[in-house]
C-alpha cells in the first residue's frame, strides 16, 4: 500500500535547504499541498532572503505538485500565525506540521552569551510553540493532525559546547509529552525524531567521509511515515540517519521503596543506591500520574 497525502496540507519550516526541502519535495510528490516556510537566515540565524523558499516551491510546481512559499521566522507568535494563515489562504486548512527550523550558536557553558542562549532556544523551542499552537486548534476542529519535533542527540544523549541547542531540542521532548495527551482524542499525533543528516547545521562538524553517507533523503521516509494516516502511534522519540532507524525513550524503573520509621536519611538513600539506580526492568511511561503506581504500597 503506498502512502499517500492527497487533500492534505503539509506546513514545513526551514524547508528551504536540508531535510526540509526534502520534506517538502516528498510530501508534493505524494500528493500533499505544502507551504514551504523559510525565514532565508545562515545558519546562525543572521539574515533573511526569500529565494531559497521560492526556488523549492519552484521544483515542486515544475514537477506537477502545488506549493507557496512563506517567509516568516517560527520565533513570533505573530509569525507562527502568518505561516499557518499561508496554509488556511492557499489551501483551506493545515494537517501536517513538521517543525524543521534551525540554528546554532555553539559555544562552550562559561563562554555563552545571553544573547546566544535566547536566540537557539527562541528558533528552536518558542518557534515550536509559535508554529505548532495555531496549527493545533484547526487541526482538532478537523479531527485529524500530524507534529512533527525535531529533536537532538545533543539533547538527548549530550554534546559539548551546545548546551542552548541540547537544552532546546530536550524541551521539545517535553512539549510532545504534553501535546500527544491533548491531541489523542482529535486524532492528533505528536512524535519527535533526532536525525543525523548531512546539512549546512553539520557541514562543519561531521568529518567529510561521514557527512557524505548521510544524505538528508533518508531520514524523509520516518517522516512521511509518522505523518500517515497508516501510523497510529504517538509520543514517541526517534533517531535516524544515514539509514539506521531507531527509537529511543524515557524510561522508569521501580526502584526500591525505603520504609523509613520518621525520617528517611541521606545514609538509606546510600545504603539503596544500587536498586535506586537499576534499570533491569526499566520501562516507558504514558503519563506523569503512571509514576503513582510504583508508590502506591506508600499511599495506602
Amino acid at each position: 500500500m503506498a502512502i499517500r497525502f492527497d487533500g492534505k496540507v503539509a506546513v514545513i519550516t526551514g524547508a528551504g535547504s536540508g531535510l526540509g526541502r526534502t520534506y517538502a519535495l516528498e510530501f508534493a510528490k505524494r500528493g500533499a499541498m505544502v507551504v514551504v516556510n523559510d525565514l532565508g537566515s545562515s545558519r546562525d540565524g543572521s539574515g533573511a532572503n526569500s529565494s531559497a523558499a521560492d526556488a523549492v516551491v519552484e521544483e515542486i510546481k515544475k514537477g506537477g505538485g502545488k506549493a507557496v512559499a512563506n517567509y516568516d521566522s517560527v520565533a513570533t507568535v505573530q509569525g507562527g500565525e502568518n505561516i499557518i494563515k499561508t496554509a488556511m489562504d492557499a489551501f483551506g486548512r493545515v494537517d501536517i506540521v513538521v517543525n524543521n527550523a534551525g540554528i546554532l550558536r555553539d559555544k562552550t557553558f562559561v563562554k555563552m552569551t545571553e544573547d546566544e542562549w535566547d536566540i537557539v532556544l527562541a528558533v528552536h523551542l518558542r518557534g515550536a510553540f509559535c508554529v505548532t499552537a495555531p496549527a493545533f486548534k484547526i487541526m482538532r476542529e478537523q479531527g485529524w493532525g500530524r507534529i512533527i519535533f525535531t529533536a537532538s542527540g545533543a539533547g538527548l544523549y549530550g554534546n559539548f559546547g551546545q548546551s542552548n541547542y541540547a537544552s532546546a531540542k530536550m524541551a521539545l521532548v517535553g512539549l510532545m509529552n504534553a501535546l500527544k495527551l491533548e491531541g489523542a482524542k482529535y486524532n492528533i499525533l505528536v512524535n519527535t525524531i533526532a536525525p543525523v543528516a548531512a546539512s549546512r547545521m553539520t557541514e562543519d562538524v561531521l568529518p567529510k567521509e561521514i557527512f557524505e553517507k548521510l544524505k538528508p533523503e533518508y531520514v524523509t521516509p520516518l517522516v512521511m511515515y509518522l505523518c500517515s494516516d497508516e501510523c497510529k502511534d504517538t509520543g514517541m522519540i526517534f533517531n535516524c540517519g544515514g539509514g539506521w532507524y531507531s527509537r529511543t525513550a524515557i524510561m522508569c524503573a521501580s526502584g526500591t521503596i525505603i520504609q523509613g520509621k520518621g525520617e528517611i536519611t541521606a545514609e538509606d538513600i546510600m545504603a539503596q543506591w544500587s536498586k535506586i539506580t537499576d534499570l533491569s526492568d526499566a520501562k516507558p511511561l504514558n503519563n506523569i500520574g503512571d509514576t503513582f503506581a510504583y508508590m502506591a504500597p506508600l499511599l495506602k
